[in-house]
C-alpha cells in the first residue's frame, strides 16, 4: 500500500487447541481456500506426532512449537546494490517475519518429503525439525553461515 500499513487482522484461535499460532499455520498450509482440510491434515499429523514421540512429558502442540523454534532464522541476508555491485548484507528479521519465515519453510520442506500422505510428511518434519534435524532446520543453518560469511558487509546496513 503507497499510504500507510495496513492493519494485522485478528487471528481467531483453532478449535482443538485454542491457540493462533496453530490457525495462522494451517491458513499458510491451506490451498484452494480449503481450511477444513487443512485443519485434518495438521490434527492428523499432531496424532502421528503424538504416537511417535519420544518425549513423554511433552504434548504434540509442545513438540511442534520446539519444532518452530528450531527453524526459526535470527538473521538473513537482504541484497542491496552499492556502486554497480550487489552486497549480501546480514540483518535481523522482525519476530513476526521470524515465525512467518519458519512456517513457510517447515510447509515446504515437509510437502517434499516422501511419505504418503501429507500429515505424514508434515508430522515427519516436525519430529525431526523438534530433533533439530531435517531439511527446515538444515535451511536455517545455511541461512545463518550465509549471514556470518558476509558479516563484513553489515556496515551497508539500511
Amino acid at each position: 500500500m503507497r499510504k500507510r500499513q495496513a492493519k494485522k487482522r485478528p487471528l481467531l484461535p483453532d478449535p482443538k487447541f485454542n491457540d493462533q499460532l496453530v490457525t495462522r499455520f494451517v491458513n499458510m498450509m491451506m490451498w484452494d481456500g480449503k481450511k477444513s482440510v487443512a485443519f485434518k491434515i495438521f490434527y492428523d499429523a499432531m496424532e502421528i506426532v503424538e504416537e511417535k514421540k519420544q518425549d513423554e512429558e511433552k504434548t504434540a502442540l509442545e513438540i511442534w512449537k520446539d519444532a518452530l523454534s528450531n527453524v526459526m532464522p535470527h538473521v538473513e541476508v537482504r541484497s542491496r546494490r552499492v556502486g554497480g555491485a550487489t552486497f549480501q548484507i546480514p540483518m535481523q528479521i522482525r519476530p513476526d517475519r521470524k515465525v512467518s519465515t519458519a512456517m513457510k519453510w517447515l510447509i515446504s520442506f515437509s510437502r517434499k518429503r516422501n511419505e504418503k500422505a501429507m500429515a505424514q510428511k508434515l508430522a515427519g518434519e516436525v519430529l525431526a525439525a523438534a530433533k533439530e534435524e531435517g531439511a527446515a532446520v538444515k535451511r536455517r543453518v545455511d541461512t545463518h553461515k550465509m549471514a556470518e560469511a558476509n558479516k563484513a558487509f553489515s556496515h551497508f546496513r539500511f
